[in-house]
């Protein structure tokens, strides 16, 4: 990915103005959102190739993040997760830090901890997994 590529933020408002705020902060402002640890990610949208940048909770599982797809309990998957199961090699922050990572789905044997790990920091997941009329996919984010 292109660090000079024009990046264009997720377009619901208050997500946005996080972004923002992120952003211009390293991650001072804004890693700790309502309570949860949040990064942010960008990947390369599959239909128009365009750098998409979107703020999500995150775990650690050693080296290695971890978010969830949960787009709430909507039906379908998020565009972040579509764009990244198209083009794997995403862009990361962690507060200042930023990174290239390879991403993935996590495999049917890790799935169940890694959710118990991010239901652990987020129990609404939960709530969307009781309600999503899908299984919610768990992200495995690895740093290059």
């Amino acid at each position: 990915m292109d660090r000079q590529e024009e990046v264009q933020d997720n377009p619901t408002s208050w997500v946005a103005t996080h972004i923002r705020r992120y952003v211009a902060s390293d991650g001072g402002q804004g890693h700790d959102f309502n309570g949860f640890p949040t990064l942010l990610i960008t990947t390369r949208g599959r239909k128009t190739g365009a750098l998409r940048r979107t703020a999500l909770i995150y775990g650690r599982d050693g080296d290695r993040y971890v978010v969830v797809a949960s787009n709430g309990a909507a039906a379908q998957n998020p565009n972040w997760y579509a764009n990244l199961v198209a083009e794997p090699e995403v862009r990361v922050q962690v507060r200042a830090e930023r990174f290239t990572a390879s991403a993935c789905t996590a495999s049917a044997e890790e799935r169940p901890r890694l959710w118990e790990l991010m239901a652990g920091i987020f129990p609404m997941y939960d709530t969307y997994a009781a309600k999503a009329p899908r299984q919610i996919p768990v992200v495995i984010l690895a740093p290059h």
